[in-house]
């Protein structure tokens, strides 16, 4: 691990951070104040054509300040960390705050609110080997690319990419909390492409883990890129009509985004979601739940505290299929005379906002040929190009890419089609596969979902 005692890394050189525009945030006259300090840094190796084509490094420091003047709040941000802008910091977010409207839901948690103790070490999300070299990650990149050009019909690969971050974050306020954490990040990509002019076709695989220890090998990821490419030649577009559409486990998750974007505190609060009106009824399939868990180790989206010091806990957003829970944060939790759920997200550019960490949804008993054999005539989505969703009806139509199923098999590949629907009856029609990845901080495997509206020749 690289020696951080001198550098922003360093968790104490955060926390100082921190304590120091608190300090600053009071002397300017703040009433209360949350600060904090985020450091990274990150390496990205991009080959092509068997040479380095880009080699980027990039290492920072980011601050923020929110003060509040009894509940006027204001934020403030800067990349400097100098005694000078630290102070002029506190004093232009103080005058800011004394010019803001009131806001009876801003305030810092109370004291007995906080989380008082975690256990970073069980999350895993520092990964204890050393920084990667470039050379080592171009050579990732290398054997990636060369693993996707040893597949006879692959014309090219239009790019292979490796690379490593690291990050660390502290977070303190004025009612006493004081917390931070680091994770680090290892990725492997390629990108591979098949025929010439319009005939061309192109397809990706990508793999991400915490640890450098659980990444695929790099040939792996080639090979796959090339596999998925080379299944699209000869894409054309499918027929016109209602039919069964099988959303593939690469891009399943997009739909329990919307589902989640709609259980937003944020979303709530302003009447702006198609289930405001679903609290304790049925948005999934019966027997079907969506777990959030920010305490899975080795997992992007883990965490022991939210933005705001509170701590984080297991919990079911939906069980049996029934909505049982929003994702609030303080501001969106008193707005609606309820309770935060621990959800607040905290950057250095504004107040805290609700955001889902990791969620799971209830994984079927049938494999994704399974869904393809019993669906008989449909159209099998692997990617997917702009979207109109309407958050208050959840009236639903995207672009779409993939492949046409026939008598239960797959027929040729399909590009140029666009699928609609509305989210609240497709959430409720959903059959889950069982082929769901594990290490995603969105755990979603396929999903099919009968009755869609497909348009294409």
């Amino acid at each position: 691990m690289p020696d951080t005692r001198d550098t922003a890394l360093n968790p104490a050189v955060l926390e100082r951070l921190t304590q120091q525009m608190l300090d600053a945030a009071r002397k300017a006259g703040a009433d209360t104040a949350d600060a904090v300090a985020v450091a990274g840094q990150s390496v990205s190796i991009d080959v092509r054509g068997g040479k380095l084509e880009q080699a980027e490094r990039a290492e920072g420091v980011d601050i923020g300040l929110r003060v509040l003047i009894g509940r006027r709040q204001a934020c403030v941000s800067a990349s400097d960390i100098s005694e000078a802008v630290i102070a002029g910091l506190a004093e232009r977010a103080v005058a800011m705050a004394r010019e803001a409207p009131e806001d009876p839901t801003a305030g810092l948690a109370d004291p007995d609110q906080l989380a008082r103790g975690w256990d970073l070490a069980a999350l895993e999300m520092l990964d204890p080997a050393p920084e990667p070299t470039a050379a080592a990650l171009q050579d990732d990149a290398l054997r990636a690319e060369a693993a996707a050009l040893s597949q006879t019909g692959i014309s090219q690969v239009d790019s292979a990419s490796a690379s490593y971050s690291r990050r660390a974050f502290h977070m303190a306020a004025s009612n006493g909390f004081s917390g931070g954490y680091g994770r680090t990040g290892r990725a492997i990509s390629c990108v591979a492409i098949t025929g010439k002019g319009g005939a061309m076709e192109r397809d990706y695989a990508g793999e991400s883990r915490a640890w450098a220890a659980d990444l695929p090998t790099p040939e792996s990821v080639g090979l796959l890129a090339a596999r998925r490419t080379l299944d699209r030649a000869g894409a054309r577009k499918p027929p016109t009509g209602s039919y069964s559409v099988l959303f593939d486990e690469r891009i399943a998750s997009s739909l329990i985004g919307h589902l989640l974007n709609a259980i937003n505190g944020t979303a709530i609060a302003r009447g702006a979601s198609f289930l405001r009106d679903a609290m304790g009824q049925p948005v999934l399939p019966d027997g079907i739940d969506l777990i959030e868990d920010p305490h899975r180790p080795r997992v992007a989206g883990s965490r022991p505290f939210d933005g705001e010091g509170l701590a984080t806990m297991r919990r079911a957003l939906v069980q049996g299929g029934i909505l049982q829970s929003w994702v609030l944060d303080l501001a969106t939790a008193r707005k609606l005379g309820l309770h935060s759920t621990a959800s607040a997200a905290r950057g250095t550019g504004g107040p805290p906002a609700p955001s889902p960490g990791n969620v799971a949804l209830t994984q079927g008993q049938a494999s994704r040929d399974d869904l393809i054999r019993d669906m008989g005539r449909g159209l099998l989505v692997t990617s997917m190009i702009g979207a109109t969703i309407n958050p208050n009806t959840g009236d639903y139509s995207r672009g779409a890419t993939g492949f046409w199923v026939e008598n239960g098999q797959i027929a040729y590949a399909v590009n140029e089609c666009t699928i609609a629907g509305n989210l609240r009856e497709m959430l409720r029609r959903i059959i889950p596969a069982n082929d769901a990845r594990p290490h995603l901080s969105t755990v979603v495997p396929s999903l099919l979902v009968e009755g869609m509206t497909l348009a294409g020749a």
